[in-house]
């Protein structure tokens, strides 16, 4: 097998001359001006290496990648007792679904797409101010990565407020169904704030690591926790195309409608991957297409046992 350097270097090169390269989020008015052209991809290894290639330094909005991170926050926090708030099932409607949340009365299907994302930032929220929460969710992301020189972006967060109605409709009928405990104002400040934050595709590489349960790999949270968030990942991860998703790569997998994708491969590296412009199911378009190449040139599966024995 060629090198994991040179396999980047050769997806980069295969991708570069793409004429469909999807949409950009347009409904998010800063994400709307992002060049469409853009793609870069990232490897973080247990030994410390990461490797890049195409755009790779250049910082973007992680969007709803940060639900991972978020994720690993409030199951620390809360425990199992999170699940009262939000499930765990994939739900095979559109991320910003509200028909979906009618049905269920409130209670989101996971914690991947917004209505579930909200109400675990809700819950994170408990006895804490918005800046405390803010600057946990900051502390967290730059231990993960090793990078102290990570930041909001306090422009597309007042660009997601603005433009947000459909957040909070999904808000204020969670707060109507005793989901949601805190005032939407007050929760979706910090959601937008979180999604807001930007990083580059070498930095939420180094970020991922920490799932990847690897040897020498600090541990931020236990190995069960750790599991379990890849499994949502990888069932929950792409909204929608999730069991595509699924079936094409074999890793579990986080999108954002920034264009970015974070990817675990158990036991040998955490990936990053951004192309800005998006399919219809509000993944990028680019970056899922390099997902399956990357895992087809390396053979790395969660159903193939050489992943798991790295």
């Amino acid at each position: 097998m060629a090198g994991l350097q040179e396999i980047l270097d050769d997806i980069a090169a295969a991708l570069a001359d793409e004429t469909d390269r999807g949409k950009v989020a347009t409904y998010i008015p800063q994400l709307a001006r992002i060049d469409v052209r853009k793609f870069g991809i990232a490897a973080a290894l247990p030994d410390g290496s990461t490797l890049t290639a195409g755009d790779a330094a250049e910082p973007f909005s992680i969007q709803s990648i940060s639900k991972v991170f978020t994720l690993a926050i409030a199951l620390g926090r809360l425990g199992e007792s999170l699940w009262r708030h939000v499930g765990r099932e994939p739900s095979g409607q559109r991320f910003n679904s509200i028909v979906q949340l009618e049905y269920e009365d409130g209670r989101p299907r996971n914690p991947f797409i917004n209505a579930g994302a909200i109400a675990v930032t809700d819950a994170i929220l408990a006895g804490h101010s918005p800046k405390e929460v803010l600057g946990e969710i900051l502390q967290f992301v730059r231990a993960a990565a090793g990078d102290d020189d990570i930041h909001i972006n306090g422009s597309v967060a007042q660009s997601e407020k603005a433009t947000g109605h459909l957040n909070f409709a999904l808000a204020h009928f969670m707060r109507a169904h005793g989901v949601l405990q805190h005032a939407p104002d007050l929760t979706l400040g910090t959601y937008f704030h979180q999604c807001a934050i930007e990083m580059s595709c070498a930095q939420l590489a180094r970020a991922g690591l920490f799932l990847t349960d690897a040897p020498g790999v600090p541990r931020m949270i236990s190995r069960g926790r750790a599991r379990r968030i890849c499994a949502i990942m990888l069932t929950c991860g792409h909204y929608d195309a999730s069991g595509d998703f699924a079936f094409q790569v074999g890793l579990p997998g986080k999108s954002g409608v920034g264009g970015g994708i974070l990817m675990i491969a158990p036991g040998r590296a955490s990936v990053a991957i951004w192309s800005p412009g998006l399919n219809a199911q509000g993944n990028s378009r680019l970056g899922t297409k390099a997902a399956h190449m990357l895992a087809e040139r390396t053979g790395w599966s969660v159903f193939d046992g050489r992943t798991l024995r790295a």
